[in-house]
């Protein structure tokens, strides 16, 4: 499950210990499937792709259309049989369809997980929002602002996602090197493996001693990506783990995360690695340095490449200790306050019951009622 869909479950927690209910459309069979139905939640399967990631095939454009009628008809069906409160859409794709058919019978959320790009879908998404009136909820500021002039002022809002604790153990980022410094997350060129990949090849020779992991699984589309990571990560010596459901063991293992990604909202996994007190370096691109500050709760490189990148980790690894205590001190207190996952499920919640309960008074008194 990627970080949208971790993000679903733990607001879907969240709406039961309200003593809401929560029925879910979802696409595909696979664990958050098998999640949702392990917590009592209605589920229905809804076609929508998969696309490949990025530009769109001719076949991914016709199968979008074909499942986009379907889509209709499935929400239409839903929204005539029962009464919902909110309508909360998890992804872009499936704006257009519920647009078409929700006709002011619920106030409905849309939760931005990354920023949308093409300005074609920018605008397709946008459309659908101002038609809607919809609340949206971005989890950082660069995936909220092409959104900006499609959404009702006071219904834009950044919350930032969380994690849970994964345990804090005390590192004493020895000054000799046995180090184990990786990357965790799917395995796809915006990721960046292949930029960790040549930076370790810079580093090599000069810290034999550490060691250096990749943790994750590729997509069917990244599949050729996939194998070029592998082939030299086997020539570099470096550990492939797989998929790995026990993050906070893999967490645990790490000296310092490397978020490599090229392409980023926020990144659940910024905020893991500030739970379990890991230091990270990042790539200063998208909403990470929302989150990352440099130099006082991890550390960002100067620009996206693998030579920046092998020259910060270098200037990490020949630092003393102490800064790296107090980098993990600081980062750990960020996930105190301010990416707990009770404190993420609370301001979810209570917004949700705010967009509810503005939608109910304007129905009764025909005035728009904003709220904060």
């Amino acid at each position: 499950m990627g970080g949208g869909q971790r993000v679903l479950l733990d607001i879907v927690d969240a709406v039961a210990e309200r003593g809401w209910t929560a029925h879910v459309l979802v696409p595909g069979n696979g664990p958050l499937v098998e999640h949702l139905r392990a917590r009592n939640v209605a589920v229905e399967h809804i076609p929508c792709g998969p696309y490949r990631p990025g530009g769109k095939s001719p076949a991914d454009f016709l199968r979008f259309a074909m499942d986009r009628r379907q889509q209709v008809e499935q929400i239409g069906n839903l929204l005539r049989q029962r009464r919902f409160d909110l309508i909360y859409v998890n992804g872009p794709r499936l704006l257009s369809a519920t647009s078409h058919v929700v006709r002011k019978r619920a106030p409905v959320w849309f939760h931005a997980h990354s920023r949308i790009h093409q300005s074609y879908a920018v605008r397709s998404a946008g459309y659908s929002i101002r038609k809607m009136d919809a609340t949206v909820v971005a989890c950082s500021n660069w995936a909220a602002d092409p959104l900006r002039p499609y959404v009702t002022e006071g219904k834009l809002h950044v919350i930032p996602n969380a994690a849970p604790d994964l345990g804090l153990r005390n590192r004493t980022f020895d000054s000799g090197g046995n180090w184990t410094i990786g990357v965790v997350g799917r395995i796809s060129p915006e990721k960046g493996q292949m930029e960790f990949l040549k930076a370790v090849a810079l580093l090599q020779s000069e810290f034999p001693r550490i060691r250096s992991v990749l943790c994750g699984a590729p997509n069917l589309p990244a599949r050729k990506y996939f194998d070029q990571v592998q082939a030299l990560a086997r020539e570099l010596n470096v550990e492939l783990l797989g998929w790995r459901e026990d993050i906070a063991s893999v967490f645990s293992e790490l000296d310092l995360l490397v978020v490599p990604s090229k392409d980023e909202a926020m990144g659940r996994v910024l905020v893991e690695a500030f739970a379990a007190g890991v230091p990270v370096i990042a790539f200063p691109v998208g909403g990470i340095p929302e989150v990352v500050s440099d130099d006082r709760n991890g550390f960002l490189a100067s620009d996206t490449t693998p030579q920046a990148l092998a020259a910060r980790i270098r200037e990490i690894l020949n630092g003393d200790a102490e800064t790296l205590r107090r980098i993990s001190r600081n980062a750990r207190h960020a996930w105190e306050q301010c990416y707990t996952v009770a404190r993420y499920q609370h301001r979810i919640t209570n917004l949700m019951a705010q967009v509810v309960s503005a939608w109910q008074a304007e129905r009764e008194t025909g005035t728009p009622r904003r709220y904060k």
